[in-house]
């Protein structure tokens, strides 16, 4: 009981972030956006096809009224049709962020699972040639361009001048194993760009715990190195840890599969946004940066919902 009311307060005291976010979206993307009147209408339209057409897109309704009713668009999920395809934004949504989740959470799965690995063996060799080895790499891996790890990935994987072992493009996902040639070049190249960011902000963190007195004690008592990294270490730095891996789904399911999507033409979630932006179509563009203000709000109730688990003590006020 007191976790359900919890979390309506939590998601209460969200509200007005959502509202500031889809605010300020729509009043940059619709209000001061491009006036599509004279693209649907081509040149010499008459004053009653102006009046007409302003009419049908809304732009004769005043501002608050059209906020409003893109608010009523979120809260009911009905985001209307998108101007390139004419499809439903609902459909086009439903269809591409299963395909984007299968794309992009091996790789977030696996950079987080190695970064905490690494981190937690150079810490235990902090200032020794393993740890300046593995922050040398995690410092090469955060220099090179995701582009570039990209286009080096698929030349090496993906064609006649490296192994030639998977597809170059598309997403002809029908079971396990086609799944697994599609979405492995990618997941490779996610896991090497981010496992240096990841590496480095874990190590920062557990070098912190192991300097606290409760660590050397159990070290001078003789606790093995596997049982005193897990028990004394990782599982008192989690609230950080959770942190990070929690506040970086948003910004991994958008931006991360952007990019991936757009170059590997898989059609999910990343590549409609994409084509959103070159194209100007603001329904899907609203409804992506909508939904993208929810699950932000999801993420901070998840995250303290969290702490709790790892943290008995954390209180849930």
């Amino acid at each position: 009981m007191a976790l359900l009311q919890y979390s309506l307060r939590k998601l209460f005291y969200g509200i007005p972030l959502i509202l500031g976010v889809t605010f300020i979206s729509f009043l940059l993307m619709v209000y001061y956006g491009p006036d599509r009147t004279f693209e649907l209408l081509g040149k010499n339209p008459s004053a009653e096809q102006i009046e007409q057409v302003r009419h049908q897109l809304g732009y004769d309704r005043p501002f608050l009224l059209r906020y409003a009713g893109y608010l009523k668009e979120l809260a009911t999920l009905n985001f209307g049709f998108s101007d390139s395809t004419g499809e439903r934004v609902g459909s086009i949504l439903k269809r591409t962020v299963p395909i984007t989740l299968a794309l992009v959470l091996p790789g977030f799965v696996l950079g987080n699972l190695a970064g905490i690995v690494l981190a937690l063996i150079a810490a235990w060799h902090r200032g020794r040639w393993l740890d300046k080895l593995i922050m040398g790499g995690s410092v090469i891996g955060m220099s090179i361009s995701f582009l570039i790890v990209i286009i080096a990935f698929q030349v090496i994987f993906s064609t006649p001048y490296g192994f030639n072992w998977f597809p170059v493009r598309g997403w002809e996902v029908h079971d396990l194993a086609s799944y697994s040639r599609y979405v492995t070049v990618p997941t490779l190249a996610t896991v090497f760009v981010t496992l240096g960011y990841n590496t480095r902000f874990y190590r920062a963190v557990l070098v912190e715990e192991m300097s606290r007195d409760h660590v050397r004690t159990a070290r001078a008592y003789g606790t093995p190195p596997a049982v005193l990294l897990y028990r004394n270490v990782l599982k008192n730095s989690m609230i950080p840890i959770i942190t990070r891996v929690m506040f970086s789904i948003p910004l991994v399911v958008i931006s991360g599969s952007l990019l991936i999507e757009s170059y590997f033409g898989i059609p999910g979630v990343g590549k409609v946004t994409f084509d959103a932006i070159t194209t100007g179509d603001q329904p899907i563009l609203k409804a992506i940066v909508g939904l993208t203000a929810v699950l932000f709000v999801v993420i901070l109730l998840l995250t303290d919902i969290l702490y709790r688990a790892v943290h008995p003590r954390i209180d849930l006020k």
